[in-house]
């Protein structure tokens, strides 16, 4: 009895999964949210789930830790494999349904934030999140960007996997890191009367400056190039030294962070042209720092993933979002909706041009860009703190049986 008293009274266990199969998304978000909660929280403890092969090159906070999956690829043909095992995909996945679980049962979480994916990566998480309920301690949260894609993707996606009947089956909440008044990213799903009532919307997440000075940080000023990740950021980098190339007396400097996960012959060919528009450009591989170099710099030219979008409007950095729209069209139509708000500038190939010179013009006008402050909605930016309120009141409630 002793022992269950103990169970009872102790500080909360939060557990987030993050599937991440590529990016830094899913990873950045889950770290910000999990720190907020171990500071707000006295004595707690968040783990983080995730699949980021760069995970070990984030440092976290006292209380908060991470359990590396083994890692997943796609491949150019957008199949799924195994980023470094000798095993195939359904091997792999049960791998790591594997780990899930036993880190479930043993962390015994008060809270569980799955980020994106109702039922995980090839619904790994199912059988995790049936066996959390059985054990009726643990309140279970989906937590889902301002923006996942066109209605009419999502759509398809959601009832391919099942999404819709996963969600509304084992989740107790749906937290949308976005502003009601801006998107609605579930729009097109029949999600059912008790589904909207689980729905808050809790404004976009608030970043904080590390203690850490940026390793790179330039010592004149510059605008900070930043494709997030870098796997799909190829055309961002290249159009921006097109840019400086086709113009030798375009200013301010440009600093690039080509991400960790850009190929590595393509870094070696922009390597090379950097290095022929030396001191203009200059570029590094990663900073986990990113935020120090976003606040210093003059402006920010980037691709507008939902983690850059809230850094550059906690900075109240000047901004050009230059979205992709393969193969998920979210980033267009943030930029698309920060634009009209006045909150950034977009680049839009189809509407713009794509010549160097529109990106030269662009990077040129920068400084005498209008900042985002001041333009957003009340409460735009108070999404930890919304996050936190509801926390706590859904660790402080009942647990179901």
């Amino acid at each position: 009895m002793r022992d269950g008293v103990q169970q009872a009274n102790r500080a909360p266990h939060i557990l987030l999964y993050s599937h991440d199969t590529f990016g830094l998304g899913h990873l950045r978000r889950s770290r910000a949210i999990a720190e907020a909660l171990v500071s707000s929280i006295e004595g707690s403890s968040a783990l983080i789930l995730t699949g980021s092969p760069v995970a070990g090159r984030f440092t976290f906070p006292p209380g908060v830790d991470h359990i590396r999956m083994p890692g997943i690829v796609k491949t150019v043909d957008a199949e799924y494999i195994s980023e470094s095992l000798n095993l195939d995909i359904e091997q792999t996945t049960a791998l790591r349904a594997s780990v899930i679980l036993a880190a479930a049962v043993t962390f015994n979480p008060d809270l569980v934030i799955v980020d994106k994916e109702p039922g995980g990566f090839r619904g790994e998480l199912v059988t995790t999140l049936e066996i959390l309920k059985e054990m009726g301690r643990a309140k279970i949260v989906l937590g889902i960007r301002d923006i996942l894609d066109s209605p009419e993707a999502l759509s398809h996606e959601w009832e391919r996997k099942g999404a819709l009947e996963i969600a509304d089956k084992f989740y107790d909440q749906f937290w949308v890191y976005g502003d009601q008044s801006v998107y609605n990213p579930l729009q097109s799903l029949d999600i059912s009367e008790d589904f909207k009532r689980r729905l808050h919307y809790t404004g976009y997440l608030r970043r904080v400056v590390p203690h850490e000075t940026p390793a790179a940080l330039p010592d004149k000023p510059y605008v900070l190039v930043t494709p997030g990740g870098g796997g799909d950021g190829e055309a961002l980098v290249d159009w921006t030294l097109r840019a400086y190339e086709n113009d030798p007396t375009l200013q301010p400097d440009a600093l690039i962070v080509y991400g960790p996960f850009l190929n590595g012959e393509r870094r070696m060919a922009f390597d090379q042209r950097v290095a022929a528009l030396e001191p203009r450009v200059s570029a590094v591989g990663f900073d986990s720092r990113i935020e120090g170099l976003m606040q210093n710099a003059i402006g920010v030219v980037a691709m507008g993933g939902y983690n850059t979008f809230c850094e550059i409007l906690s900075f109240d950095c000047r901004a050009v979002i230059a979205p992709r729209t393969v193969p998920r069209m979210e980033q267009h139509i943030r930029a698309s909706v920060a634009e009209r708000l006045g909150l950034i500038r977009m680049l839009d190939r189809e509407r713009d041009g794509s010549g160097p010179e529109v990106m030269a013009r662009a990077i040129r006008e920068l400084p005498m860009q209008s900042p985002p402050s001041g333009k957003a909605p009340p409460g735009f930016m108070d999404g930890l703190e919304k996050i936190i309120t509801l926390t706590k009141s859904l660790i402080s409630a009942p647990a179901e049986a």
